[in-house]
C-alpha cells in the first residue's frame, strides 16, 4: 500500500506538541516582562535612594536627633538637592515612592552603647505601589547601615 500525507493520529500529535511548545514560550515571556518591570521599579528605587542620601547625608549628620528622617516624596528631595524643576517625566517615574530614614537604637541602654562603642543602626527605606489607590500592594527595599557620632578626638 503506497501512503500519501499523514494520519488523523499523526497529525493531533504534531499539534499537541506544536501547541505544549507555543505554551512555554508565551510562559517564558511574560515571565521575562515581569522581570522586566520588577527591575524598572528596582532602579527607580535606587534612584530615589540616593536622592535621600543626597538631600540628608549621613555622614554630615552630627547628633543622633537628627538620624530620623519622616517618610518623604520623592519630590521634596528634589527640591532640597537642586533649584531645578523636575519634569512631568520625573515626577511620573517617581510617583507613588517614598523615601524615609529611621534611628533603630533610639533608646539604647547604657550598656548596649557601650557594647556598640557608639555605633548606631540606621535603616533607610524606599517604599513604592498602590498604597494610596486603596489596592494596599507595596513594595519595599531597605538597607541597614552605622551610623557614629562625629568626634573630634581619634581613640
Amino acid at each position: 500500500m503506497n501512503r500519501r500525507g499523514f494520519t488523523l493520529l499523526e497529525v493531533l500529535l504534531a499539534a499537541i506538541i506544536l501547541g505544549l511548545g507555543l505554551a512555554g514560550i508565551l510562559v517564558s515571556m511574560s515571565q521575562a516582562q515581569k522581570m522586566m518591570l520588577s527591575s524598572s521599579s528596582l532602579e527607580t528605587a535606587q534612584e530615589v535612594f540616593d536622592l535621600g542620601e543626597m538631600a540628608y547625608p549621613l555622614e554630615e549628620t552630627k547628633d543622633e536627633e537628627d538620624l530620623d528622617v519622616r517618610e518623604t516624596k520623592p519630590t521634596e528631595l528634589w527640591e532640597l538637592v537642586t533649584e531645578e524643576r523636575m519634569t512631568n517625566e520625573q515626577r511620573e517615574k517617581f510617583h507613588g515612592y517614598t523615601w524615609e530614614r529611621e534611628n533603630l537604637d533610639r533608646n539604647m541602654s547604657e550598656e548596649d552603647e557601650k557594647r556598640m562603642n557608639g555605633l548606631r543602626r540606621v535603616r533607610v527605606t524606599v517604599k513604592w505601589g498602590e498604597r494610596g489607590r486603596g489596592r494596599g500592594k507595596t513594595d519595599t527595599e531597605t538597607y541597614v547601615t552605622l551610623w557614629r557620632k562625629p568626634d573630634d578626638t581619634v581613640k
